[in-house]
């Protein structure tokens, strides 16, 4: 019974207390407590920023519960230790009623390495969790685990202090993608390009092809905010959204047009500026050179300008936004305000009358001049609902990019079409379509109108029907300033439209280009990725641009040029609508975005929307830019970068993968249609590189591959070398462009392992029917349950209905000894070079004179005399290792090099169903072997060597297998010569038993101590046997010496018949002193047919 019953009476309701236990194990204090374990309700985690645990109990006393001893421990009760410590080397919480390590749900956890927001923890392992609870053993805290960066828990917190203390400039989603898109969408077409296009589009067409503009942007707008709520975005803007979602191809090729596009669009509205600019100095006569020399110089003074500001980093380039965007915003009520303000005689005679339903009537309808229509319309017009991405592509500067991006942009996109809808109608509801500026052109009594606005209102515009007028919608570009309250507001509203744009565009450039090159896609390119300052600012791209800015300003030829701008922005926009379209149809588990306006389909609607309008706006620009958009994609899909983004395009190769796999268990199985699907005993594949490579002959584009390795020992260690290795192998098989998968087990023996692999390898239909392995080279210095397992496999395999192939060559296929030394001696070189590199760097140093100079050459001489003794050292035992593995690594390739002008002998000697005629005729398909003839040797009766070899040309020619000649081999079971034979029983002496030489009991005591023993009885049993592998052994001699590979039948071993070791001295002498041998045999399945 407990001797304290109030130890848990205490009704209070704050019933919250962390258990910390000392783990020394050294207290001889015991508990006087209930031995019962304690009852846990719940356990809740409350301020995760101070890493707190706490556990709520049931209601009781705690008063003496820091004084309770759990399993043998005592709590810690010194004032030393705070009870919510959790960074404690020595103390652990208890949680759940467990000692455990297990993490608690932190951000941390998900962090990529590298990560400006935090530093990346690393969670205890699986292993870890599992190996604690397994052997009871107590834990530390949490924390105290190591991150991915080789930082622990207490050094987190130093690191985001001095982040903090950093000075990053982080913007809103106003300042940093409200403003910057409206000041990229307004731009110069709504002050001097809007009132001509209202006029040839009357008010109905003219709404609807600003509609028709906003539907484009608005549907990219709305992908633009769910790829940018699908996880945390960094710097790069279109490019960083394109390449994660559809890979590094992809984002790569409209990353650099999107950065160039953006480069030149500075030149573009420096331009329209210093157009503008140039236009107010002829009209006040200020001009001192001629336009276009006008146009360059302000154009370059206003770049350099604008490359200030920039530079000067974001916080005043934020700044300079603001200010343009008040501006623009006061130029644009001047024009609403002067709309209501009474039109005066000048402004009548050019065509303005304030609000008339008549005027608004008139100007409704379409009337196209000059050959313009309703597309070419809206192409001039599309430029100006451009500049939706100005915030997404500063988007690493955003506080909060997921949150910013999509009401930022689509907040811009309806304030910015709100603005044009409404310039548009009040344009047209005010202003006639032509005017001739004269006072007097007024009514004449008795006139009649036709409907005419203008002479309704009094004035006699009817010239401008036989000539063209200088005033009027269709006429004046300047209409706005006319209409305005006060027409200088307006020539400022032009300026800062102009400046706003070419400053977003000059900022956006760099940032996008910078996040490119950090990226290492394009390696020529890495130069650019360095950033300076608290802002990561890229300085060498902003150079960069305002160096091509500067080069199409001086060549101020921009109208050739300015199309295929625009379809440069357009095919981001493209691929961005088909992101996220590709992203929500690959149905990957990792597209969730926080942004639910979206649609799949009406993506796709977008981006075909966009490609549309490409050819709309100008066909040979489209074409320009899909030619350099699919040469930059091949290019990086041939320069395959090592990037893994976890793109959309992945997601969608698994899922077509798997409907593949499935459709193909549907379908049965059809000789037609065998190919050999091979489990190849590789171990480690670069080890045993000549197996993998004549299995990777016959298998390469074919059928199945997959190179196994089986791990033995303690299972804790061989799970943990099994894992860490699984990636790299399958990596080293990339690498070589071995087309083979890469399977590893773990087991208590390698045949328990490769009697796994037989049975769970593959996948539906993709299962492995042939089983490859080297021949055992070494089975007469191995033990015998090591032969037991060699054999062990065979007997899997053809129980398991497997093809079994073994293959041997001279040397060996284990060359993972002679890897060791490359490995070694590689390691020796480095160390070498490092040291010559420290002589020279010291030969640089500045030299003292006199005696210290003396003894530092003295030294440096002595230092460059032990190197070269070392080097030379090194150099001598790099020869001798050299020439012991020459042959051995030459014997490895052999398969890996173009086979010349011989032969593939086939020995088909039983009927297998076809598998040992198959492999060689595959093989004759290959680059490689192309050169071979098949020569075909097979047993028959001495007294029909003919017909027996007419019957065999009939049967490969119904297969239709081309063959170079046919051997009838007679005499097979004939006894071999006396030398062979004694050979033979000289390799199988120590591995008998003679057990007929003994008494009854020897023999019975020598059976049961060694029954692994080649016994007189079944010696004698199989005596016929035996002779017949000795001679076919002289006769593949006899033939086949010359051979390129020799395929030859493998004889099956009857189980609990024939020992091991005799069938192993049966593989031994058929396959001696022979070229490469494939020893084949099928599963007696037909995997050839002769029918159609």
């Amino acid at each position: 019974m407990n001797n304290s019953p109030n130890v848990f009476s205490d009704p209070s309701p704050n019933r919250f207390q962390v258990n910390v236990i000392n783990e020394s194990h050294d207290s001889t204090v015991s508990s006087t407590g209930d031995p019962s374990p304690q009852c846990y309700e719940e356990t809740s985690f409350a301020d995760e920023a101070n890493n707190r645990l706490r556990v709520s109990y049931r209601p009781g006393n705690r008063e003496l519960y820091d004084n309770l001893f759990q399993n043998g421990d005592m709590a810690k009760t010194d004032g030393s230790f705070h009870p919510y410590d959790t960074h404690s080397d020595t103390y652990y919480l208890k949680t759940f009623g467990h000692n455990t390590v297990d993490a608690i749900p932190k951000i941390d956890y998900y962090r990529n390495t590298g990560s400006i927001s935090g530093a990346k923890m690393t969670r205890p392992s699986l292993m870890d969790i599992h190996e604690q609870l397994a052997k009871n053993i107590a834990v530390t805290s949490v924390d105290k685990f190591t991150k991915a960066d080789g930082t622990t828990g207490g050094e987190a917190a130093p690191k985001k202090e001095e982040e903090t203390q950093g000075g990053f400039v982080k913007f809103g989603w106003v300042k940093g993608v409200l403003v910057r898109c409206m000041l990229n969408i307004w731009g110069v077409m709504l002050f001097i390009r809007l009132s001509w296009i209202i006029g040839q589009a009357g008010i109905g067409l003219g709404v609807i092809i600003i509609l028709l503009a906003t539907m484009v942007t608005s549907i990219t707008g709305l992908s633009t905010s769910a790829i940018a709520t699908n996880g945390f975005v960094r710097g790069g803007g279109a490019y960083y959204l394109i390449s994660r979602s559809l890979g590094p191809e992809f984002g790569g090729s409209i990353g650099l047009i999107f950065a160039f596009a953006n480069a030149v669009a500075v030149a573009m509205y420096v331009v329209g500026f210093a157009e503008t600019v140039v236009e107010l100095l002829r009209s006040s006569n200020a001009i001192m050179v001629d336009e276009s020399n006008a146009i360059r110089i302000i154009g370059a003074i206003t770049v350099v300008v604008l490359l200030g500001v920039s530079v000067a980093g974001m916080e005043w380039e934020a700044k300079a936004q603001v200010v343009l965007l008040i501006i623009l915003l006061i130029a644009i009520l001047n024009f609403f305000i002067g709309t209501v303000i009474p039109s005066n005689g000048e402004k009548k005679a050019r065509g303005f009358f304030n609000y008339q339903a008549s005027i608004f009537a008139e100007n409704f309808g379409p009337a196209f001049r000059d050959g313009e229509g309703f597309f070419s319309v809206f192409a001039i017009f599309f430029p100006a609902a451009t500049g939706i991405l100005a915030g997404a592509n500063i988007s690493g500067d955003l506080e909060d990019p997921q949150g910013a991006i999509p009401k930022g942009t689509m907040l811009a996109i309806l304030l910015t079409t709100v603005a044009y809808v409404g310039v548009a109608i009040c344009a047209a509801a005010c202003v006639v379509r032509d005017a001739t500026g004269n006072v007097n052109d007024t009514v004449v009594y008795g006139m009649n109108c036709n409907g005419s606005s203008a002479c309704a209102l009094g004035y006699d515009f009817s010239s401008c029907k036989a000539q063209t007028c200088g005033y009027g919608l269709m006429n004046n570009f300047q209409v706005m300033s006319m209409v305005s309250g006060f027409g200088p507001l307006i020539t400022a509203g032009i300026f800062s439209a102009t400046l706003s744009s070419a400053l977003a565009s000059l900022v956006s450039a760099p940032k996008v280009f910078q996040a490119l090159c950090k990226d290492n896609i394009y390696r020529a390119l890495h130069f650019f990725a360095k950033g300076y300052g608290k802002n990561n600012e890229p300085i060498r791209g902003y150079i960069l641009t305002f160096f091509i800015a500067m080069a199409f300003i001086l060549i101020a030829e921009l109208n050739t040029i300015a199309p295929i701008i625009s379809n440069f922005f357009l095919a981001s926009y493209a691929l961005i609508n088909f992101s996220c379209f590709h992203a929500s149809y690959a149905k990957s588990p990792g597209w969730r975005p926080a942004f639910r306006y979206y649609n799949m389909w009406v993506s796709l609607f977008g981006a075909m929307l966009c490609c549309g309008v490409m050819f709309v706006i100008n066909w040979w620009a489209a074409l320009i830019t899909y030619a350099i958009e699919l040469f930059l994609y091949i290019y990086v899909t041939y320069k395959k970068p090592e990037v893994n983004w976890g793109s959309s395009s992945q997601a969608l190769y698994y899922v077509s993968a798997i409907d593949r796999a499935l459709e193909l268990t549907t379908v049965d199985d059809h000789v037609k249609n065998f190919r050999p699907q091979c489990i190849v005993l590789t171990g480690g594949p670069m080890t045993r590189p000549a197996l993998l490579d004549i299995t990777h002959s016959f298998t390469k584009n074919n059928g199945l591959c997959v190179c196994c390795e089986v791990y033995t020992g303690p299972r804790k260690l061989c799970v943990k070398e099994m894992n860490s290795g699984m990636a790299t192998k399958q990596a080293w098989l990339t690498k070589n462009k071995r087309k083979a998968f890469y399977a590893a087990v773990a087991a208590d023996s390698f045949r328990d392992g490769v009697k796994s692999l037989l049975q769970a390898s593959g996948l539906g239909r993709m299962r492995p029917n042939t089983l490859v392995l080297g021949f055992k080279k070494d089975w007469r210095d191995s033990t015998a349950i090591q032969v037991e397992n060699y054999m062990g496999i065979i007997h899997d395999a053809f129980d398991f209905e497997f093809g079994v192939i073994i293959v041997r060559i001279s040397q060996g296929f284990d060359i993972s000894q002679a890897l060791q030394v490359q490995e070694e001696l590689k390691k020796l070189e480095q160390e070498r070079q490092a040291l010559e590199a420290t002589i020279k760097e010291s030969e640089f140093e500045e030299g003292n004179y006199g005696i210290r100079g003396f003894f530092r050459k003295a030294t440096k001489l002595n230092r460059t005399k032990r190197a070269s003794r070392k080097g030379n050292i090194n150099t001598i035992s790099s020869i001798h290792v050299g020439e012991f593995n020459q042959r051995l690594l030459e014997v490895s390739t052999q398969f890996k090099k173009k086979q010349g002008k011989g032969t593939i002998d086939v020995w088909w000697l039983f009927d297998d169903g076809g598998l040992i005629l198959l492999i060689p005729y595959i093989l004759t398909l290959r680059k490689k072997w192309k050169d071979c003839k098949l020569r075909i040797f097979t047993g028959g009766k001495v007294t029909r060597l003919e017909e027996e070899k007419l019957m065999m040309a009939s049967l490969l020619n119904k297969f239709r297998i081309k063959f170079a000649d046919i051997h009838i081999i007679g005499d097979i079971n004939m006894k071999p010569n006396k030398e062979s034979w004694k050979f033979f029983e000289e390799m199988i002496e120590p591995y008998r038993l003679h057990e007929s030489c003994k008494d009854l009991t020897t023999a019975e005591k020598l059976k049961r101590e060694a029954p692994w023993k080649i016994t007189d009885a079944e010696l004698e049993a199989f005596k016929e046997k035996s002779y017949r592998q000795v001679h076919l052994n002289e006769l593949l001699q006899e033939h086949s010496r010359a051979a390129n590979l020799v395929v030859l039948s493998l004889p099956v071993a009857r189980k609990g018949t024939v020992s091991d070791l005799l069938y192993m001295a049966w593989l031994e002498i058929l396959s001696k002193n022979l070229p490469p041998v494939l020893l084949i045999r099928g599963n007696h399945k037909n995997v050839l047919t002769f029918y159609s």
